[in-house]
């Protein structure tokens, strides 16, 4: 399951902090320490995110399928 996550946890955290930085620079703050803090709020939002994402897609696979 740590390694779903991990993946999982790429795929999060670069769109949260795509996002992030997206709205900080739309609301026109051009500083340097306002884009990378605004990224790494998204980088630590992720964690949590991937982390359930993770638990959730490992035990729906554990699981079998009733029309398989």
């Amino acid at each position: 399951m740590l390694r779903l996550s991990a993946v999982l946890y790429i795929l999060v955290a670069s769109a949260l902090g795509g996002a992030a930085v997206t709205a900080v620079l739309a609301m026109r703050m051009m500083e340097a320490w306002q884009i990378a803090g605004a990224f790494a709020a998204g980088c630590v939002v992720a964690l949590p995110i991937s982390a359930i994402l993770g638990r959730k897609i490992y035990n729906a696979m554990k699981t079998p399928s009733a029309t398989a």
